[in-house]
């Protein structure tokens, strides 16, 4: 039992001996490497310049006029003045002309005009100009004149003028109070109904006068009187014979 027992230990002691061999040996070879390590020359590399950073502007006072300028809360620091330009009123348009009949002749349909009551009337066709307006179409029932690009449409029977023409009064004699002097139809020296030519409305033909029952072929004063059927009823006018 005890020369077991001396084996035991003497075993031990070698295998101490032998861990504390091993443990000197790495010893040794960390210090052999970290020798190589701190002991060995290091060759410095060669830095290129660094680049140059961005330029940076000095702050100006001028910068922050901007931010002066249009302060939210202070709008009397904004220098531009807005100037509030109201729009022009739409210009009244005028009163539409006179308007005493409406002929269909055979070149086409005329309208017996005059600018103003007072003034002379003569017969307008589609296209032409009477005072501020334009003819543009007319037929038996509707009117239509043209006036600063737009298009003004009235009834026939609501714009005539059946009084006709107001007579304007001789100079030197005050106008009388009381209703308008009506004017004569032209050819003043004929009777109401009897046979002889109207009012002119276009070169050289005349219209015939309300109430003028003489027929067809008709003579007087150098013109002839012609009736021509029409889809809107007959045509009456008189022609130079």
């Amino acid at each position: 039992m005890k020369s077991k027992l001396l084996l035991l230990n003497a075993a031990l002691l070698c295998a101490i001996a032998l861990g504390v061999w091993r443990l000197r040996e790495a010893w040794v070879a960390a210090r052999v490497r970290e020798d190589a390590v701190l002991h060995r020359p290091v060759t410095p590399k060669s830095l290129g310049s660094a680049p140059a950073g961005p330029h940076i502007e000095p702050v100006l006072a001028t910068s922050y006029a901007d931010i002066a300028e249009k302060m939210l809360f202070a709008r009397d620091r904004n220098p531009t003045v807005v100037v509030e330009v109201k729009p022009e009123p739409p210009k009244p348009m005028p009163k539409l002309p006179a308007l005493y009949g409406v002929m269909n002749l055979l070149d086409g349909t005329t309208a017996i005009m005059s600018e103003k009551p007072e003034m002379k009337h003569v017969g307008v066709r589609p296209g032409d100009k009477i005072g501020e307006f334009t003819l543009v179409a007319v037929d038996r029932d509707e009117i239509t004149f043209a006036w600063e690009g737009k298009e003004v449409t009235r009834k026939i029977d609501a714009m005539i003028d059946r009084a006709g023409p107001v007579q304007p009064a001789p100079a030197g004699v005050a106008p009388r109070s009381g209703p308008a002097v009506v004017a004569a139809p032209p050819q003043a020296s004929q009777k109401r109904g009897e046979p002889a030519p109207g009012v002119e409305v276009a070169k050289g033909i005349r219209a015939c006068q309300p109430g003028d029952g003489s027929p067809a072929g008709t003579v007087a004063d150098g013109y002839k009187k012609l009736v021509t059927p029409t889809p809107f009823g007959d045509s009456c006018r008189w022609v130079p014979q």
